[in-house]
């Protein structure tokens, strides 16, 4: 398993992978996603790994660093994080997890959140094994 960050080449990999979180699809026109894609890797507050085995992008994740009032360090977030259902037991999620942990420790930050679909019970299983805690409750507002 090698996770690296992630590069311009990879987009059409990482946003197919993007659909399996149930995300609107690309098919149709994706050069607006991978603009969205190439500012994340342009943004010095975001980072976007991927695992690779088999010479295939088996998954990715991404983290964004983000002050807080209430804090003298920042936090790190994973918004989003997948790994193809093909590549899935063979240590590509821990990995990612791994390369987010001591990005985030790099970079001063106090806690380090996920979020993950209610669904996604076999994900979640993973995250609390890993050592994350289910300490608070989200909220979204569609605009």
């Amino acid at each position: 398993m090698n996770v690296r960050p992630a590069e311009p080449r990879d987009a059409d990999a990482v946003l197919a992978l993007m659909e399996g979180l149930t995300r609107p699809s690309v098919a149709d026109d994706p050069e607006p996603q991978r603009d969205v894609f190439r500012a994340h890797l342009e943004d010095a507050d975001a980072k976007v790994f991927v695992a690779e085995l088999d010479g295939e992008v088996a998954g990715v994740v991404s983290l964004w660093i983000q002050p807080r009032l209430n804090w003298t360090t920042p936090q790190g977030w994973i918004p989003d994080l997948y790994v193809d259902p093909a590549f899935r037991r063979r240590g590509a999620a821990r990995a990612l997890l791994d390369a987010s942990v001591e990005e985030a420790r790099r970079r001063g930050c106090h806690r380090l959140v996920l979020e993950s679909g209610h669904d996604r019970a076999e994900a979640h299983q993973l995250y609390e094994g890993y050592g994350f805690e289910h300490y608070a409750r989200a909220y979204g507002l569609n605009l």
